[in-house]
């Protein structure tokens, strides 16, 4: 389905099937799409400022440039999915599955990453300041240029994780215990 440039700010599309729709443009503001199926959905440059996506399935989903600026996106599966140049300061990841998510120049201020599965992601050049990566698992994860300027990342997994020319990497908080 084509919904390319729809206005559907504050729809309810709770468990709505939204898979392989093409919502380019869209304004998806405070909209309430828990546990919607949006596999292989098409959201680039959507606004979808303070929508609730908590548990929804963004798998291989492209979030190219999206505004996510305080989503709810706790325990949604986000993995293969593209998120590069995507706003989601304040955006809530707790749990979230970002499993090989390509977040590169992603804006990720004050996010809170806790719990979450970042196994393998991309976050080349992302801004971390402030994020809360505690107990997340960045297994692998390429961290190149990176901005962790106060960063949690109290028991986070770093194991293989690339964090060449990252940076402040010694002001974030936490790293003797990740």
């Amino acid at each position: 389905a084509n919904l390319s440039n729809a206005n559907l700010s504050e729809a309810n599309l709770y468990n709505a099937n939204l898979t392989n729709v093409d919502l380019t443009n869209a304004n998806l503001s405070n909209v309430d799409l828990v546990g919607a199926g949006l596999t292989n959905a098409n959201l680039s440059n959507v606004d979808l400022r303070n929508a609730d996506l908590s548990y929804a399935n963004l798998t291989k989903a492209n979030l190219y440039n999206v505004d996510l600026r305080g989503v709810d996106l706790t325990g949604a599966n986000l993995s293969n999915a593209d998120l590069s140049k995507a706003n989601l300061s304040n955006a809530d990841l707790a749990d979230a599955d970002l499993t090989e998510t390509d977040l590169t120049y992603a804006n990720l201020y004050g996010a809170n990453l806790s719990y979450a599965n970042l196994t393998d992601a991309d976050l080349v050049g992302a801004d971390l300041t402030y994020a809360d990566l505690t107990y997340a698992c960045l297994h692998n994860a390429c961290l190149y240029k990176a901005d962790l300027t106060n960063a949690n990342l109290y028991n986070a997994n770093l194991s293989k994780a690339n964090l060449y020319k990252a940076k402040n990497l010694t002001d974030a908080k936490n790293l003797k215990d990740a």
